[in-house]
């Protein structure tokens, strides 16, 4: 152990250590824009670029940054003298002299670090003036925006998309005051390898990467006498939406959101829980009919478009595999247009269909050409992240703390257990599990909780007894651990009979559209836990079990894994240049 002081606390800490890490043990708060600690996948980024975390070191003339010092046996280190303070504020002014001053009409405003940290070191005013830099804003995809102008050079979105997800589409080109974060040969992001995850977003410290805010499209639709606007709500929105009105964590609010949504003016308020279990019926089906009759395994689950794109992108020798069920709220939207609008009495062409998701590849998979009937009748129409449905609830000055407890609407509101579980990474293949084990012993008593196939790890492998035959499953969270996964299934050095895979940390619960969460696992794993605990909490807990499914089945979809289930909720995938 090194042994050194920060501000005269003694503080020991392991050899490696850097001065920015012993001072967070020493509760001593040292502030910082560039470094991002991915402590729980043992992922730091180095880049050391803004030096804003400058402090003084004894016996030494310059100021050194705490974040890429390494600390050294009786070291000596002061944070908060004048000339470290001076130093922090001068490098915040220096990149607020080259940085735009919209704040107020920002989409980080109040979520920004840039700004947070220019208010605690007293910036009230920007001494430097000069040139600046003048980058074209990249609005081409239907998830990201990207604004040159707002970047920092912090290179975190490189550090996230290269090294964690492994996509490598952002990196620095050029030097000097020319410098800038961009994609290859400069080319629009849609036109790139993006998966669309947005945890290059999430990570993002200004307002250099955002979303596509499609909240006055959706405020439009409700105000328009001439369409029926139906709205549906992802399992992981229900768990992280409270956080935007100082909730704690994982706390639950179904049924506030509920009343949220139905006093912002949709027509219907449902369940993309109920499209879950859909979901299963058809997954569980086709899992189940691979096994039987010889199908390509392993089944690769198909929920998650991030990954989908993955796969087009990085692995098209493989895009056999994985299970050609579109997505929960894609199947719902072709449901609603067509089951429901019977029911209804209502022209498909006059539904719109809201989703409610903590995604933001999902903007992306709305507009996938494969996702529309005739390429005319899409089965979403919009798509919002968690973010923006709390956006639309504060603009219409709803005191969502207050509100009493609603319920969805029938008949695509009803869901069980295993369609909550989808929201955290395992949930999905645990669904199917659940269910494939009861279709194939004939009973629904049997095993509920497959807690083996559960945990935050990035990659995890489990062996599962279905109907006596053990089947080994594999997991992965974040798409450089499914790099892994799928390089292993290439290349025959493993050998799975079905695999999850979810984009983002922690599956949905740590979704690009969520509240943001600052790489903080342990707020992902209390949203997670929320869900393990809505599932306990069902009365049916496997999805066949669904009386509403049931019913859709009888009523209009025959049998599952049919022909007609198979046009109206299957799809296709393609590959994609890089």
């Amino acid at each position: 152990m090194i042994n050194l002081t920060i501000n005269n606390i003694n503080v020991e800490v392991e050899p490696g250590a850097t001065i920015l890490d012993a001072a967070k043990k020493a509760g001593v708060n040292i502030p910082t824009l560039c470094h991002l600690d991915l402590h729980d996948i043992n992922m730091v980024n180095k880049a050391g670029t803004c030096r804003v975390c400058m402090v003084e070191v004894a016996g030494r003339r310059a100021l050194a940054p705490a974040c890429s010092t390494g600390c050294a046996e009786g070291m000596s280190v002061v944070t908060n003298t004048p000339r470290a303070i001076s130093a922090r504020r001068t490098m915040v002014e220096l990149l607020l002299s080259n940085h735009p001053s919209d704040c107020l009409v920002c989409a980080k405003n109040k979520h920004c670090d840039l700004q947070t940290l220019a208010a605690d070191l007293g910036v009230r005013e920007i001494r430097y003036r000069g040139a600046r830099s003048k980058h074209a804003k990249d609005t081409s995809s239907y998830s990201l925006v990207r604004d040159p102008n707002k970047c920092i050079l912090c290179r975190r979105c490189e550090t996230m998309c290269n090294e964690v997800q492994t996509v490598g589409v952002y990196s620095a080109v050029h030097r000097g005051f020319n410098t800038v974060m961009t994609t290859a040969f400069d080319n629009p992001i849609l036109d790139t390898a993006c998966t669309f995850c947005g945890q290059c977003a999430s990570v993002c410290p200004t307002g250099a990467l955002t979303f596509v805010n499609d909240v006055p499209k959706v405020w439009k639709e409700l105000t328009d006498p001439d369409k029926f606007v139906i709205v549906q709500t992802a399992p992981a929105v229900r768990v992280a939406l409270g956080e935007e009105f100082g909730m704690d964590a994982g706390s639950r609010v179904t049924g506030k959101m509920v009343s949220a949504l139905r006093r912002l003016g949709f027509s219907k308020v449902m369940d993309t829980d109920f499209a879950a279990d859909l979901t299963i019926m058809e997954e569980a089906s086709e899992l189940v009919h691979r096994l039987q009759h010889g199908g390509p395994l392993p089944i690769l689950t198909s929920c998650c478009p991030a990954w989908v794109k993955f796969i087009e992108h990085q692995f098209p020798e493989l895009l056999d595999i994985p299970s050609s069920c579109k997505s929960p709220h894609e199947m719902f939207g072709a449901v609603a247009k067509t089951y429901l609008a019977e029911k209804l009495g209502v022209d498909p062409r006059k539904i719109v269909v809201v989703s409610i998701m903590p995604c933001l590849a999902k903007k992306y998979e709305a507009q996938r050409e494969e996702l529309a009937e005739n390429s005319e009748i899409k089965n979403v129409d919009y798509v919002l992240s968690t973010r923006e449905l709390a956006a639309m609830i504060r603009e219409a000055g709803i005191s969502f703390a207050d509100l009493p407890d609603g319920d969805f609407d029938a008949p695509l509101g009803q869901s069980t257990g295993a369609s909550v579980i989808f929201g955290t990474t395992g949930g999905v293949i645990e669904a199917a599990v659940r269910t494939a084990n009861a279709w194939l012993t004939k009973n629904d008593s049997g095993k509920v909780d497959f807690e083996e196939l559960r945990g935050m790890d990035g990659v995890r492998v489990a062996t599962v007894n279905v109907a006596g035959t053990e089947l080994t499953i594999a997991i992965a969270n974040g798409l450089g651990n499914a790099r892994k996964l799928l390089e292993d299934v290439r290349d025959k050095k493993a050998v799975y009979h079905a695999i999850e895979i979810m984009a983002c940390p922690g599956g949905c619960v740590g979704g690009g559209g969520q509240p943001y969460h600052n790489n903080d696992y342990e707020l992902i794993r209390k949203r997670a836990a929320a869900l393990y605990s809505e599932d306990k909490d069902k009365p049916l807990r496997m999805s066949h079990q669904n009386p509403d499914i049931q019913t859709l089945y009888a009523e209009f979809l025959g049998e599952p894994y049919g022909e007609k289930a198979h046009h109206l909720l299957h799809t296709d995938f393609k590959k994609r240049d890089l």
